[in-house]
């Protein structure tokens, strides 16, 4: 059984900077992507960000642009969001999601990935 598991999260000052870690646990399979997404109260999950395994291509929401970025140790099956220049508007759940394999859904759609961690919470102070 595949797990997810989200780390790194916190209270922190506008501006300030925070690094979220995904281990992932279980399961045969290579990932084909790996995924960031968070939700705020009362909105719907989105997408932050997106990695290839294999290739280390990036995707990123516009929102996040030059702030976050997305890596991955592919020994040690971990994944990496780092935030910088953190806004008040940052402030979600963030959970981390992987992609079995290649399909035409788009890495920025929820629908896209096969298993989801428990989320860990940011907290952005202004």
């Amino acid at each position: 059984q595949v797990q997810l598991l989200e780390s790194g999260g916190g209270l922190v000052q506008a501006g300030d900077s925070l690094r979220l870690s995904c281990a992932r646990s279980g399961g045969t399979f290579s990932s084909y992507a790996m995924g960031w997404f968070r939700q705020a109260p009362g909105k719907e999950r989105e997408f932050i960000a997106a990695i290839t395994w294999i290739s280390g291509n990036t995707l990123y929401v516009d929102s996040v642009k030059g702030r976050f970025t997305i890596s991955r140790d592919a020994a040690k099956n971990l994944v990496y969001l780092q935030m910088n220049s953190l806004k008040s508007e940052d402030t979600a759940v963030y959970y981390c999601a992987v992609k079995r394999a290649f399909t035409l859904v788009s890495l920025k759609s929820l629908e896209a990935y096969d298993y989801w961690g428990q989320g860990t919470q940011v907290t952005v102070s202004s």
